[in-house]
């Protein structure tokens, strides 16, 4: 009873999450608004190492506190309301930001800051009651269902998103986007509110200092975990290149609301058709095909943007390819982590992926400070290359164990 009552908690915060989501794209929406509001190159990377990578970094002290909870889905709620209320805050400055200063930019930063890291927080809790309440041969069909909701449900909010930046002007557009994210994902808790969790008692009386001895351990002694940090820290690091597609067109036809609308639009377009792609061909439990096809799509994608970036009209399609990489990787990262994990080391696994992956990071710090003296051409077909090493642990992984 509780895996089906469950099963349903997660597609429908699925639902009402994808409608939020689109109103504040990390890889487009957020990227636009930066850049109306005074954003540097420096400032969009900075921007996409917050909301990419160290939101994933923090993980790692989450999971230290977390671990020890008998329940999780109290501090699942506890993040979710963090994540409104600096949604809230944000949308209501930039309603009143005025004209642009450094210090506005960073209060911008800081607030995103506190969307990613408490998003993180309930990230650590998310997974485990998935992978303690959800019964092994159903997870991969809830994964693919709750992206394939997510896809429809964020191609809805796209459609909302793309008529509010064409018909009013920065900053109230921006505004009432955030206010209507902050609405949904207040909406979204209706799911998580339902979940039912197994009433156990935690045998976990670690202090931090052993908690993080167990990471070290962990890393050692787990080939598969070594694997999927080589995985996410180098074919994961087109997460954090996706907002410099934003920055590339930017630099040969001006990104206004209208054409970041777009681009959202065919972002996730390509999201649903990739979902929908799996869910018809994948029959089995099984991702190393789909890895595969994960890493060779992300490679491609930085050197057709080069390729397209003196076509403003097939610009878009870049998009496409952009959402069908992020929904491909967001199934197949998700499924292995949770196929190389058990109920009782979800929380130490999901942390380590976490921290592990500092290329999201490094990456987009990286390339806000070298995109002015080397250019996008030397970056991006430095970063195709750079992704293609995932090959090494899409080969060696194995995501076959029977926890």
């Amino acid at each position: 009873m509780t895996t089906h009552t469950n099963y349903r908690a997660f597609l429908i915060h699925a639902l009402f999450l994808s409608l939020s989501m689109s109103f504040i794209d990390v890889n487009t929406v957020a990227p636009a608004m930066l850049t109306q509001s005074g954003g540097s190159t420096f400032h969009l990377g900075l921007l996409s190492a917050i909301m990419v990578g160290m939101a994933s970094f923090m993980q790692l002290f989450f999971a230290t506190l977390i671990m020890g909870f008998r329940r999780k889905k109290s501090a699942l709620l506890v993040g979710i309301y963090i994540r409104v209320t600096s949604l809230f805050i944000l949308a209501f400055f930039l309603h009143n930001i005025g004209l642009p200063a450094p210090w506005k930019i960073y209060f911008i930063l800081s607030l995103m800051a506190l969307f990613s890291f408490s998003g993180a927080f309930a990230n650590i809790a998310y997974i485990d009651i998935l992978g303690s309440t959800i019964a092994k041969p159903l997870r991969k069909k809830l994964l693919t269902q709750k992206q394939l909701i997510s896809s429809i449900g964020l191609i809805v909010s796209s459609l909302i998103v793309k008529v509010v930046l064409s018909r009013f002007s920065f900053p109230k557009s921006y505004s009432l986007l955030f206010f209507a994210a902050s609405a949904l994902l207040l909406l979204a808790t209706v799911g998580f509110w339902m979940l039912k969790e197994d009433t156990k008692e935690t045998k976990d009386n670690n202090n931090l200092l052993e908690r993080l001895r167990l990471f070290i351990v962990l890393l050692k002694e787990d080939k598969n975990i070594r694997m999927y940090l080589l995985l996410i820290n180098t074919s994961g690091i087109i997460l954090a290149t996706l907002p410099f597609l934003v920055v590339l067109a930017n630099k040969y036809s001006t990104v206004d609301g209208s054409s970041a609308g777009s681009y959202l639009l065919m972002q996730l377009f390509g999201s649903l058709l990739m979902t929908l792609l799996t869910k018809k061909f994948s029959k089995t439990e099984r991702y190393r095909s789909p890895l595969y096809l994960f890493i060779i799509l992300a490679s491609s994608i930085p050197l057709i943007a080069l390729l397209l970036r003196h076509h403003p009209n097939l610009y878009p399609g870049v998009f496409i390819l952009a959402g069908a990489s992020t929904a491909l990787f967001h199934i197949v990262s998700v499924g292995i982590l949770l196929e190389i994990s058990n109920t009782e080391n979800r929380p130490l696994y999901s942390a380590v992926a976490g921290v592990g992956a500092v290329m999201n990071i490094v990456y987009p710090l990286l390339a806000g400070a070298l995109i002015p003296r080397l250019g996008f051409p030397t970056l991006f077909c430095a970063t195709s290359m750079y992704i293609l090493l995932g090959l090494i642990a899409a080969k060696n992984l194995n995501c076959f164990s029977s926890n």
